[in-house]
């Protein structure tokens, strides 16, 4: 090596060390590194106890008088980190429709499309599967949620939050509640505690369309507001969010349920439940049963649940996002699929809540039946379930 060469070695190896010691450094100050993120990132969470359901759902549709052609579109879960979907088959009665599988491109969406034509009477889809579910746990550290200076692209669907009526009040809400949002998990904390203290929970007075608008409004609802209006507070102060629809696999007149779901670097999507922790927080300041100091503790439990992010083996994912286009197409896009969507002659048939007991007409009904093959803790109903956690 000449004494040239030697000198120009001499002047890189600072260099390198330099550019090394950056490349090693980067993100210690709390931000996400940009080529870590994706929306399509796999669940991170932690897995426990495995339940495996045999799922038999049953949709009853009836079509208008004269109708001349009925679609019906049946959300397929897909399987995932936290849940295995296997043995699928679907059937129609009385007459035999094949149906179309397509995928909207937005959330990846899958659906089972029926199109039956004339129809006579009510049309049954019925839909045969197995679902293996996980007990979800992230175990979130608000301390350790990293801030993103640039989201990519592809959150695009997941930040922008729907035209409001009630946008400055909203706003006035969140410079009030989160005034720095600096994108630590405080701001969306803050949210759900808002939430927690203003929303009443009401089938009778419900959107059923993770309507933002309706709960801010309103401040009642059922999942699908508080769910709604909270995925539309974590939008505005910087957080991705979406709106999870599934199936709890208890015995419901009903079995549609919701939750949020936040992107949070380092753990990414991260799914949360408000309506149902409110609820069981209800319930244990009601239970006679308890002293004052062991309430106190299990509702700090599961509030604290529902901070470090949870989801129960009893419920199954069917549908993300809200506010997409179906596939294949309908006459108009939707707001969520709970659990079909139908249109008889190019017209949306109405949602059931069959929870509401002032309705007594529906459109269409699900019937159902699941059976497991253990028997499973139901988190959100049964406060010993918190006890662990408590200690």
């Amino acid at each position: 090596m000449t004494a040239h060469h030697r000198q120009a070695y001499l002047r890189l190896v600072p260099l390198c060390a330099l550019l090394m010691l950056t490349t090693l450094t980067a993100g210690l100050d709390g931000s996400a590194k940009a080529e870590e993120l994706s929306p399509a990132k796999p669940y991170a969470a932690r897995r426990s106890d495995a339940v495996t359901h045999d799922v038999d759902f049953t949709v009853v549709v009836t079509p208008p008088y004269h109708c001349q052609v009925l679609k019906v579109w049946l959300p397929l879960p897909q399987s995932d980190e936290g849940q295995t979907v296997t043995d699928s088959r679907l059937s129609t009665f009385p007459g035999r429709v094949e149906p179309t599988i397509a995928a909207e491109p937005v959330y990846g969406n899958r659906f089972a499309y029926f199109e039956f034509h004339d129809p006579h009477g009510a049309q049954i889809i019925r839909h045969r599967f197995k679902a293996k579910i996980w007990n979800l746990h992230w175990d979130v550290a608000a301390d350790k949620v990293e801030r993103v200076q640039q989201w990519p692209a592809t959150f695009a669907p997941y930040l922008t939050a729907p035209e409001l009526e009630h946008a400055s009040q909203l706003d006035e809400v969140l410079t009030r509640i989160a005034p720095r949002r600096d994108q630590t998990a405080d701001g969306l904390l803050a949210a759900m505690n808002w939430i927690d203290q203003n929303m009443t929970y009401d089938h009778v007075n419900a959107s059923l369309r993770a309507d933002a608008d309706f709960a801010f409004a309103q401040r009642r609802g059922h999942c699908s507001d508080y769910h709604g209006l909270c995925a539309t507070m974590g939008r505005k102060l910087g957080y991705p969010t979406r709106v999870t629809y599934g199936i709890a696999m208890v015995p419901k007149n009903s079995p549609s349920h919701c939750k949020l779901e936040a992107y949070l670097p380092p753990y990414g999507w991260v799914s949360f439940d408000l309506s149902e922790t409110q609820k069981l927080v209800a319930k244990i300041q009601k239970d006679e049963a308890l002293g004052e100091g062991e309430k106190q503790t299990l509702i700090d439990a599961a509030r604290r649940r529902l901070r470090r992010g949870f989801r129960e083996n009893s419920w199954l994912l069917v549908t993300r996002g809200t506010n997409y286009e179906l596939a294949p197409k309908a006459s108009r896009p939707v707001a969520v699929v709970r659990t079909i969507y139908a249109e008889a002659d190019g017209q949306p048939l109405p949602d059931p809540d069959p929870a509401n007991i002032e309705k007594r007409e529906f459109a269409w009904m699900t019937a159902h039946k699941f059976s497991a093959d253990k028997p499973f803790d139901l988190p959100f109903k049964d406060a010993g379930t918190l006890r662990e956690s408590a200690e």
